[in-house]
């Protein structure tokens, strides 16, 4: 039985992976593309090396300082944000689980088990550090941009830096919130 289980477990794993690849890859492209374009063609590759060099410090930024930024405690300012939209299209977002479920009816997302749910909070500070290094470089670009009067691609970098980096880190915000209201109510 144990075993029988594991080999479900490993089956949808693989297929989260496989549906996760397609809303990651359109979603890296939309986001890379123009940031990549406007440095290859515009940018001094000395910037291109100081804005890499500073976008790293929040790596090292400790989990508390995300939930100090954390914009609220309530998932309602998220939804209205549009973050449960964004969250449909979303690597591992409701259009994702949708598809794992139709084929495998015993899935959750959470087991809403102390041990699940810790290792999901843990996860969303992960991908809150990846998007918030790229919205510090994305930012550093789109000034750079503005300085040598770049106004297009500058007005370009920065409504991506919004889609491809501020929109995650508030559903990252978003998913821990309904996390920890959902642990709480659990306790």
């Amino acid at each position: 039985m144990n075993e029988q289980k594991g080999t479900s477990y490993a089956k949808i794993k693989r297929l989260q992976s496989l549906y996760n690849a397609v809303p990651n890859t359109i979603w890296s492209l939309l986001g890379f593309v123009p940031v990549s374009v406007f440095c290859y063609t515009h940018t001094e590759p000395k910037f291109i090396y100081i804005f890499s060099a500073i976008s790293i410090i929040p790596l090292f930024l400790p989990n508390i300082f995300f939930d100090k930024i954390q914009i609220s405690k309530s998932a309602r300012l998220y939804k209205k944000m549009g973050v449960g939209f964004i969250n449909r299209y979303a690597q591992n977002g409701a259009i994702i689980n949708d598809l794992i479920k139709k084929q495998f009816p015993q899935f959750k997302v959470v087991a809403f088990k102390r041990q699940s749910t810790k290792q999901l909070i843990q996860q969303t500070y992960i991908f809150e550090k990846f998007h918030f290094i790229l919205f510090v470089f994305f930012s550093l670009v789109t000034v750079y941009a503005m300085v040598k009067q770049y106004f297009l691609w500058a007005f370009v970098i920065a409504l991506t830096n919004i889609i491809y980096n501020i929109y995650p880190n508030l559903l990252q915000q978003y998913i821990r919130v309904k996390l920890k209201h959902k642990k709480t109510a659990k306790e």
